[in-house]
C-alpha cells in the first residue's frame, strides 16, 4: 500500500523544522526491493517507525495523525531519504522525565529493519533539537578530569599515553598486575580489554587488589598520578553494580582514578546509562566490541560509527572509542575524523546535519587498534589535534626495551608532532622513539623509507 499522501511531505523544508525545534531529522541510506517506488518505500519506513502500519486501521484519529514521522527529502538517484520525527513520539522516563536512546533506536531503526520492501536501509546521521538535546544526560566527566587527576592545564592538556594489557586474556593475577605496574612507570592509563572481567583463572576480587598495589608503587616511584579503566560490564546491571563497588572500596582514596568500561554495544544503553547515573563522579568509558557488526563500511543496514559516537554522547559517554582513522588495524578511512569533532566540539557538521550541543560536556575519542610511535604522527596531522586517549596495546608491550619504554616512545611521538620536527632527526636525540623503529621495523620501513641509514641502524 502507497501511504505517502500521509507520511511524506516534500513541502517542507529542513531550515523550517530545525527552527521549529519539535522534530528529530534522520537521513538514511535506502534501496528499495525490486518493483517498489522510492518515495512509496520511504513512506512505509516513516509510517512503520511511527503511527502507522501496512494496511489502514481503524482506530487512527486526527491526533494520531498529528505526530506521523514524515519523509521531507528524497534523492532518488544518490539513495537518500530524510524523515523528520516529532519529539511527541519518543518515550520518556516515568521517573524523571528524561529521554532514552532506547527510544530513539526503537522507532528509528526497530520494524523498518526488517521489511519486505527494503532492500537496504542504513541511518546515516541525525539532529537533535535543544528541546530533546537537555532531557539526555550527556557525560557527567570527561578529558579535563583526566588532565586535572594528571596534574595538566584543562585546556589542551594533551595526549594520554595508555594501553591494553596484552595479552588479553590468559593472565593469572599476579603477571597482569606486573604488566599493568611496566606500562605505569612511563605510561598514564591502562583500560582493560573488552573481554577482560572475572574469569575464573583471573578473578576480580584477586586481581583488582594487585592492580591497585601497582599503581601505588608506580606512583610513588615516578611522582606522577595514574589512571585506570576497569571492566564492569555484565548482563545484570546489579553485577555491574556489585564489580562497581568492589573496585570503588578497593581503590579507595584513589578512586578518582578508576574509570569505568562499559561494553556499550553488546551491552546495551541500558547500561550506559545506568553506570553513568549510578557512577556519576567516574570517568566513563564506552568500548563499542562488536559495533561492526552493523557499522561496517561493508554493512548495508543498521546504522554508522558515527551516528554510534553521536549517540553516546547523548548518553553520557565519557570517552569512546572511534577507530584510527585508517592509521591502524581497524577498519577506517582519514574522514573518520569527523567523528571525533562531532563528538568533542560544541559545534560540529556531521554528513547530513549540523549539531548544536549548547554546552553539553564533550566525549573522548578514544583510539585504538594497531596503534603504536610510529604511526601517531600521522594520525595527529590528519586530526589536528592530540587531545586523545590513545590504548596502544603491542604499541607498549611490543617495544624492545620494556613496556614503560613503549609507554614513552608515545608521549615522544606526540612531542615530535606537537613540534613539527621530522621523527627521524626527533629519534636522534630520544632514544625511547628511536629504539620503536627498531621495534616495529615493517612500520618503519613502509612510513620512513631509510630510517636505518639515517639511524645508523645496521640489521
Amino acid at each position: 500500500m502507497d501511504q505517502s499522501n500521509r507520511y511524506a511531505d516534500l513541502t517542507l523544508k529542513e531550515e523550517d523544522l530545525i527552527k521549529g525545534d519539535k522534530h528529530i531529522l534522520v537521513a538514511y541510506h535506502m534501496r528499495p526491493a525490486a518493483g517498489y517506488g522510492y518515495l512509496e518505500v520511504a513512506a512505509h519506513i516513516a509510517a512503520e517507525s511511527s503511527t502507522g502500519t501496512n494496511v489502514e486501521v481503524c482506530t487512527t484519529d486526527e491526533f494520531t495523525k498529528g505526530v506521523d514521522a514524515l519523509v521531507y527529502f528524497i534523492d532518488e538517484a544518490k539513495g537518500v531519504m530524510k524523515v523528520a520525527y516529532p519529539i511527541e513520539l519518543f518515550d520518556r522516563n516515568v521517573t524523571d522525565g528524561r529521554a532514552m536512546i532506547v527510544s530513539f533506536l526503537t522507532l528509528v531503526i526497530g520494524n523498518n529493519q526488517g521489511m519486505g520492501d527494503v532492500e537496504n536501509l542504513q541511518m546515516q546521521d541525525f539532529y537533535v533539537p535543544w528541546s530533546m538535546l537537555r532531557l539526555f544526560d550527556g557525560p557527567s566527566k570527561d578529558i579535563t578530569d583526566m588532565w586535572d587527576i594528571l596534574g595538566r592545564p584543562r585546556k589542551d592538556g594533551g595526549y594520554i599515553a595508555g594501553t591494553i594489557i596484552k595479552p588479553k586474556l590468559g593472565l593469572r593475577p599476579e603477571p597482569f598486575a606486573r604488566a599493568a605496574y611496566q606500562f605505569w612507570l612511563g605510561g598514564d592509563f591502562i583500560k582493560n580489554d573488552e573481554p577482560q572481567g572475572n574469569q575464573t583463572f583471573c578473578p576480580m576480587k584477586k586481581v583488582i587488589p594487585l592492580v591497585y598495589d601497582s599503581m601505588k608503587r608506580a606512583m610513588d616511584e615516578t611522582g606522577q598520578a595514574k589512571l585506570f579503566s576497569a571492566n564492569i560490564t555484565a548482563d545484570d546491571h546489579y553485577e555491574m553494580c556489585a564489580r562497581a563497588d568492589y573496585i570503588l572500596e578497593t581503590f579507595g582514596p584513589d578512586a578518582n582514578k578508576v574509570a569505568f568500561l562499559v561494553d556499550g554495544y553488546v551491552g546495551g544503553p541500558g547500561m550506559v546509562t545506568t553506570a553513568r547515573r549510578q557512577y556519576a563522579d567516574q570517568y566513563l568509558h564506552y568500548h563499542r566490541a562488536g559495533h561492526g557488526a552493523v557499522t561496517s563500511p561493508s554493512a548495508k543496514r543498521g546504522y554508522t560509527a558515527f551516528v554510534l559516537a553521536k549517540m553516546s554522547r547523548l548518553q553520557g559517554a565519557s570517552g569512546i572509542h572511534v577507530g584510527t582513522m585508517g592509521y591502524g588495524k581497524m577498519e577506517g578511512g582519514k574522514d573518520d575524523r569527523n567523528i571525533a569533532y562531532m563528538i568533542e566540539r560544541d559545534s560540529a557538521d556531521g554528513p547530513y546535519y549540523h549539531q548544536e550541543w549548547h554546552g553539553m560536556k564533550p566525549t573522548t575519542p578514544i583510539i585504538s587498534g594497531g596503534m603504536n610511535a610510529l604511526r601517531l604522527p600521522g594520525f595527529f596531522e590528519n586530526l589536528g589535534h592530540g587531545n586523545v586517549i590513545n590504548t596502544s596495546g603491542g604499541g607498549s608491550y611490543g617495544h624492545i626495551d620494556s613496556p614503560a619504554a613503549g609507554a614513552i616512545s608515545l608521549r615522544q611521538s606526540y612531542e615530535c608532532w606537537k613540534a613539527g620536527a621530522d621523527p627521524i632527526e626527533f629519534a636522534k636525540s630520544h632514544k625511547e622513539f628511536a629504539r620503536a623503529f627498531e621495534s616495529f621495523p615493517k612500520d618503519a620501513d613502509k612510513l620512513y623509507p631509510g630510517w636505518r641509514e639515517k639511524l645508523g641502524v645496521h640489521k
